[in-house]
C-alpha cells in the first residue's frame, strides 16, 4: 500500500488554511495545517512533507523568516516551498521569495486548478524519490545477503535481483512519462530539475544494480539516493 504524501499549509489566518484544503483534497494525501512560522517549523521537526505552501505575512515570524529558517536544516533544506501573499509588492519582493528558497512565487487570488497542478507536480516527485529509497534499500540488503550466503545459495540472491531490476524498470518508465509531461506543459524550472535529478539517481541505481549480474564484475557498495 502506498503511503500518502504530507502537504503542509502555512497560514496564520484559518478561512485561508480551509480554503487551501478544499482545493488540494482532491489529491487525496495528507494536509497538515500549521497556523504560524513557529508551528511549522514543529511539523518539520518529525515528518517528512512533499512540498510547503507558506503565507508570506505572518504575524511574528514571517514567511521568509520562516522559509530561510526551513533552508538551514539539513533535514528540511530540499524540501519545495510555494510562497503565498495576499499583496503584490512588484519584482524587489518576488525576488526576496526566490532568494528565500521558494521554487514558486503566487498571488492571492490564485487559481485553484494552477495551484492543484503545481502541487500535484511535487507530490509525484516526492513519491517517486521514495520509491527510489526502497529501491536503494532492497539492494543493500541484497549485497548483505550475497555477501554472507554460501555458494549454494545463489538462486536466492538470483531471484531477488530479477525482482529489484523488475521494481526499478517500473519506477523508470514513470519517471521518464513524468519528464515528458513536464516538457509538454513547460512546467516551472524547478520542478524540471528536480525531475532531471530524479533521473540521475535512477540512471545511478541502474547501474549499480546491472553491475550485480553475473559476469559483470564485483561491486563494492552502493550508496542510499538523498
Amino acid at each position: 500500500m502506498v503511503q500518502k504524501a504530507k502537504i503542509l499549509l502555512v497560514d496564520d489566518r484559518p478561512e485561508n488554511l480551509l480554503a487551501l484544503e478544499a482545493i488540494l483534497s482532491a489529491l487525496d494525501q495528507t494536509l497538515v495545517r500549521a497556523s504560524s512560522g513557529e508551528e511549522a517549523l514543529k511539523a518539520l521537526l518529525t515528518d517528512d512533507f512533499a512540498v510547503i505552501l507558506l503565507d508570506v505575512q505572518m504575524p511574528g515570524m514571517d514567511g521568509f523568516e520562516t522559509a530561510a529558517h526551513i533552508k538551514r536544516r539539513e533535514r528540511t533544506r530540499d524540501i519545495p516551498i510555494i510562497f503565498l501573499t495576499a499583496i503584490n509588492h512588484g519584482p524587489h519582493h518576488t525576488f526576496r521569495g526566490y532568494a528565500a528558497g521558494a521554487v514558486d512565487y503566487i498571488s492571492k487570488p490564485f487559481d485553484p486548478w494552477v495551484l492543484r497542478a503545481k502541487v500535484s507536480v511535487f507530490v509525484e516527485l516526492y513519491m517517486k524519490n521514495c520509491q527510489l529509497r526502497e529501491q536503494a534499500a532492497l539492494l543493500r540488503l541484497q549485497l548483505e545477503g550475497g555477501a554472507g550466503s554460501a555458494a549454494g545459495d545463489s538462486k536466492e540472491p538470483a531471484s531477488l535481483l530479477a525482482e529489484l531490476s523488475a521494481r526499478l524498470a517500473a519506477v523508470e518508465e514513470q519517471a521518464e512519462a513524468l519528464s515528458k509531461q513536464l516538457d509538454d506543459e513547460s512546467a516551472d524550472a524547478a520542478a524540471v530539475a528536480t525531475a532531471a535529478h530524479l533521473e540521475r539517481k535512477l540512471t545511478g541505481l541502474r547501474r549499480a544494480l546491472d553491475a550485480l549480474e553475473p559476469g559483470a564484475g564485483n561491486t563494492t557498495s552502493v550508496s542510499s539516493p538523498n
